[in-house]
């Protein structure tokens, strides 16, 4: 499944990398692309909770998912 998420507080390319990481990182997804100049990452994941992703990007302490 492809996910298109809103990601608030990324400002540079780091940022992105730091999500992408956090995202990737957790059980189920498959690979991550994120875009700090949109605000969004698209995330493939085989079957997955959408909280998962939400606690990842939140324990980064930076950046919060927009629901």
């Amino acid at each position: 499944m492809e996910l298109n998420i809103d990601i608030e507080g990324m400002s540079c390319m780091h940022c992105a990398r730091t999500v992408k990481t956090a995202l990737e990182g957790v059980p189920g997804v498959v690979r991550a692309d994120v875009s700090w100049e949109r605000g969004k990452a698209v995330v493939e994941a085989d079957a997955i909770e959408m909280d998962r992703l939400v606690e990842a990007v939140n324990e980064t302490e930076a950046y919060k998912i927009v629901r």
